[in-house]
């Protein structure tokens, strides 16, 4: 099914703080909860309000969702992911349950096994890199090198945080399961909350000899050089994003992504509106007033223009399929030239005489306001 505006789904408009979202889905949860409300779609509504808070409460899913709509959530979480790290504990504690986001997730979504920290690999955080190009990368695309400090995987233990020769054993609190389980009975009905293991931190082993290099963390901070290829047409302030190129938290963890936010820097001749160029272009009076045609270089190099006669300052040329390429499409913008006829400062004796026998010859326009 398509999915609907998460805005809409929880009445809220656009502009909404945190408190209104807060509200707004502790209104619907009380309305939708399962264990409330015996209508066949109730479950599925509250799922939707669900999902909708856990993006919209957060800021970075919300800036992700607003710029990129959905695809922006889906290519980049997980549903675990989505939900993960939201206040639920806060909102379901003031309606008098306590337990929290994995509860949620295996009690409304059917699936207990989601959170158990060994069943699916940890990802790693992602990292943002701004870089700086000019007009002309923009035009052309541009490949370059990044250097990018980020956390890797440990080359002395392979990630395993351990002693190399050793292993990590397994955690007796836990059982290795990294997880603690406790039951409890509320008016919604029973639950089962899960933390995390207070020894082994989740991770169901105990590292008694750790690796001297990384001190036992499985991971070291490196300074990594990445190729990056900006392609072009790219607009102001795009992101772009490297699968896999961001940091690492241990062994049989996922890399997080590279997302590289792309800032193009102002032009001396041109502004940018889309795909479309802007530019001043320099006449003379007897260029505007006869017509000419001037060269003018551009991206794509020597472009003949041509200057109708009678043309006026502020008049507009198009020169179609001379702006920018179309980053996601086929083609060019078009260029658009802004004439400014220019006047003379300094006159030599003759070309004052001609401009004053010109000015006998054109009508003159104050003899209409007498």
């Amino acid at each position: 099914m398509e999915k609907q505006d998460y805005y809409k789904v929880l009445g809220i408009e656009k502009n909404a703080s945190k408190d209104d979202i807060k509200k707004a889905y502790r209104r619907l949860a009380l309305k939708y909860h399962p264990d409330k409300n015996k209508a066949p779609d109730a479950e599925e509504k509250f799922k939707g309000i669900s999902e909708a808070y856990a993006v919209l409460y957060d800021d970075e899913k919300r800036r992700m969702y607003d710029q990129y709509g959905h695809a922006g959530i889906d290519q980049r979480y997980t549903t675990e992911d989505i939900f993960r790290g939201t206040d639920f504990n806060d909102i379901f504690r003031s309606m008098g349950i306590n337990f929290g986001f994995e509860d949620i997730f295996s009690q409304f979504f059917g699936r207990r096994t989601g959170f158990d920290q060994r069943a699916r690999p940890q990802r790693g955080n992602d990292i943002r890199y701004d870089i700086e190009i000019s007009l002309d990368d923009a035009y052309k695309g541009l490949e370059t090198e990044l250097e990018v400090p980020r956390t890797e995987l440990c080359d002395t233990c392979k990630g395993s945080g351990a002693k190399p020769g050793t292993r990590p054993v397994r955690c007796q609190t836990c059982g290795g399961t990294g997880q603690m389980r406790q039951t409890q009975r509320t008016g919604f009905g029973v639950f089962t909350q899960i933390t995390t293991c207070s020894r082994c931190h989740g991770q169901g082993t105990i590292i008694e000899e750790p690796c001297p290099t990384c001190r036992g963390r499985g991971v070291v901070q490196k300074t990594r050089k990445i190729e990056v290829k900006i392609p072009k047409g790219i607009d102001d302030d795009s992101l772009l994003r490297l699968a896999s190129q961001g940091e690492q938290l241990g062994s049989g963890s996922q890399a997080g992504d590279l997302y590289l936010a792309v800032h193009i820097k102002d032009h001396s001749l041109y502004e940018r509106r889309g795909p479309d160029l802007y530019r001043k272009l320099e006449v003379s009076f007897p260029q505007a007033a006869l017509g000419a045609t001037v060269p003018l270089e551009t991206f794509q190099g020597i472009e003949k223009v041509k200057i109708p006669e009678g043309t006026e300052s502020g008049d507009i040329i198009k020169l179609k399929n001379k702006g920018m390429p179309q980053m996601r499409g086929f083609g060019y913008g078009d260029l658009f030239l802004v004439v400014q006829v220019k006047t003379p400062k300094k006159l030599s004796k003759n070309a004052r005489f001609l401009l004053e026998e010109l000015g006998k010859e054109l009508p003159d326009d104050s003899e209409r306001f007498k």
